[in-house]
This record gives structure tokens, sequence and C-alpha cells, in this order.
């Protein structure tokens, strides 16, 4: 499970914290409906602890756990939820016994695991019967994911780029499919979503340049005469004033049999 190795949380935060972090309110909602309130739960793929935090506001620190792969990520979430159990894992082979928790999240995960069936077969096993098990993805498939503009400006100018429309789960009906595949039942998909509002071209433009995930591991391949020629062409196509975008992902929710 890969994807922002190396990145600190901080460069996180600033790049793809802005529109994780208000997903994590519509998300958690369908992760933790119907769950006992003394049920324990689990983030897999915690990252710097977004959905960590909204579901410690929901049901109390003390009653989750969390894995991320990045061990500057756990450390970030272990500083921000003191009471919950993080830990290093990938969400391929979770370090807890089979049916300890009530349910298990993975919020803009599945993208990057390397082999989705078993991580969302991880999540399974450490849920108890009749548990929820819920994931979500940008629509990178559709279009409509929060760098969506992003790749269609970047496409047009070079058009051997690789998006992000070929991840895991970024088209409608993946998700089921993996976590039907996973032996999850009454397998159900949902829509998601968050509005991000941006002072101007520069305030989006900025966390670009740091290197963050695929999108800033592309502008990091390019010279600056490159670079240059990519930032006018979404500043033609954004504009210099303020907006907003608003970007849906796919979720999937299934219970354990």
């Amino acid at each position: 499970m890969g994807g922002f190795g190396g990145v600190s949380a901080q460069g996180y935060a600033a790049f793809m914290g802005r529109f994780s972090t208000p997903l994590a309110e519509e998300f958690a909602a369908i992760g933790l409906d119907g769950v006992p309130a003394q049920a324990r739960v689990i983030d897999v793929g915690c990252g710097p602890g977004m959905l960590t935090l909204e579901l410690a506001r929901r049901r109390g620190a003390e009653t989750l756990a969390a894995v991320d792969p990045e061990p500057v990520f756990v450390a970030a979430t272990a500083d921000a939820c003191p009471g919950a159990d993080v830990r290093v894992a990938a969400a391929e082979d979770l370090p807890f016994a089979d049916g300890v928790f009530g349910a298990a999240l993975a919020q803009l995960v599945v993208h990057f695991m390397t082999d989705p069936v078993r991580g969302v077969g991880e999540m399974a096993r450490v849920t108890t019967p009749g548990g929820r098990v819920s994931a979500c993805v940008w629509d990178h498939g559709g279009g409509s994911g929060p760098l969506s503009d992003f790749w269609r400006v970047a496409a047009a100018l070079d058009p051997d780029v690789r998006t992000e429309s070929g991840l895991n789960g970024a088209s409608e009906g993946q998700l089921v499919d993996i976590f039907e595949s996973a032996g999850l039942h009454d397998v159900t998909q949902a829509i998601v979503g968050c509005t991000v509002a941006f002072r101007d071209f520069d305030d989006w433009w900025r966390p670009f340049l740091g290197g963050v995930g695929p999108a800033g591991r592309y502008v990091a391949t390019l010279d600056d005469a490159e670079v240059a020629r990519l930032e006018g062409a979404l500043r033609d196509d954004l504009g210099d004033g303020a907006f907003a975008i608003t970007a849906r992902a796919w979720a999937a929710v299934g219970l354990v049999g």
C-alpha cells in the first residue's frame, strides 16, 4: 500500500487534507451507521488522522484503533488522538485478532492498496460477524475527484501523462466488486463528497509544488518551463479569482457474514 510515502504529515494536510478533512464528516456517518456505541472501530490507512479525528469526535479516542504503513503519519495521528491505539501496519496485514471491531473504515486508501481484495478482506477479518466494513475512494474515473481539473489540463498538454483514473476503485461499481470479492455481504454503493473554497488560484496551486501524491510527483518530474506551461494553462482554465471545487467519492459498505 502506498501513494504518499516520504510525505510529511504537514505536506499531506496542506494538499489532500483540505479535501479529506471535510469528506471525513460524511464518510464517518455512513461507516458508523447502526454500529453499537460501545463497539471498537478501526481506521485503516489513517494517514495523518483526518478520519481518525472525526471518529474520535463521534466515539471517543479510547474506542479507536488506526493503522498506516507510514511511521510519520502514525506519529501524527497518535499525537492528534491520545488514547487511540495507533500502529504502523499495512491494510493487507492488520495486527489484530479476528472479530475485535464493530466497524472498519478506510477513507481514500483502497486507491493505493497493493492488493485491494486482500486489504478489504483483512478489514472484514478483524470485524465482528454482522459488523460494518466501509471504504470510499475519489471518483477519478468519472472526472469528479478533487484533482480532476488538474489531470484534465495536464493530459491536454501531455497525452502520455498517467492520471489517477486507473487507480483501484476509481470508477463506479469497482468498490462494490472489490468488497464482494473479499467476501462481504449485502454490499451497497453510495456517493460522499465535499466542497472546498479557495481564495484564488495560487491558494489552490501552491501545494502541487510540494511533491505530494501522484499529482505532486508528476509536477516534480517537469522542468521549470514545463511547470510554467502547466501553471499557465491551469490558471487560464480556473481563473485568478476565488473559486470552489466540489469533489465526490464512491463509497461501499458491506456486512461481515
